[in-house]
């Protein structure tokens, strides 16, 4: 009985170990994120970028983008980026390069933010990326996942897509940010009138009763 839980809780402990490794390597992926991202619309993509040196530090990230309209990074303390574009005037890629001291150091990561799209019309998207340390070491995020849906050892950071729900396709943020507006003051305009309206036809019912009221007394 007790070899028998013995070998159980060492089954257990081995598994739930065997788990931890796997999550651990794959947490060390460069990998990107957006909950909100659809076909054909714009979104914020987060792009989180561990550092898997033990002695180095993350010095520079590169992403490759698929050709993009609008391209829109967020600012980091100590970072600067560029938006590379083609002739087409589409952005390709975004570059971000750290000042020295602001490095990514072993142990940390960093989140770098995107403001992107329209986004292709499928149902994923991969953003291969290269990133490169403070020694020279330079890692390439590039392989497809396998046809057999295995996880190749440097997987190229892929976002599934919702398909469009028709919220995305309204133009880009600014667009939408100028419609937005104009419908408020549509709406505020209308509040007005009609607030002007109902004074008018309150003066007018008054009016009419005290030229009543006159007429009655005469």
């Amino acid at each position: 009985m007790k070899s028998s839980l013995s070998r159980a809780l060492f089954v257990s402990s081995a598994t739930v170990g065997a788990l931890l490794l796997g999550a651990g390597a794959a947490s060390a992926h460069v990998a990107v994120s957006a909950p909100d991202a659809e076909q054909g619309g714009y979104s914020v993509l987060t792009f989180r970028v561990p550092t898997e040196s033990e002695t180095a530090s993350t010095s520079s990230v590169e992403v490759t983008l698929p050709g993009l309209n609008s391209a829109r990074t967020q600012p980091i303390p100590g970072w600067t980026s560029t938006v590379e574009k083609d002739s087409a005037d589409l952005a390709v890629s975004v570059t971000w390069t750290a000042d020295p001291g602001a490095e990514v150091g072993p142990g940390q990561f960093q989140e770098f933010l995107l403001q992107a799209g329209p986004l292709p019309e499928q149902e994923t998207v991969s953003f291969p990326a290269t990133q490169t340390y403070t020694d020279g070491k330079v890692v390439e995020w590039n392989e497809p996942m396998a046809a057999d849906g295995s996880e190749p050892e440097l997987p190229a950071p892929t976002l599934t897509l919702a398909a469009a729900s028709g919220d995305a396709h309204g133009g880009t943020p600014t667009e939408t940010a100028e419609a937005s507006e104009q419908t408020s003051s549509s709406d505020t305009t209308a509040r007005w009138l009609g607030g002007v309206g109902l004074v008018l036809g309150a003066v007018g019912a008054g009016l009419g009763i005290g030229a009543t009221i006159r007429s009655r007394r005469s």
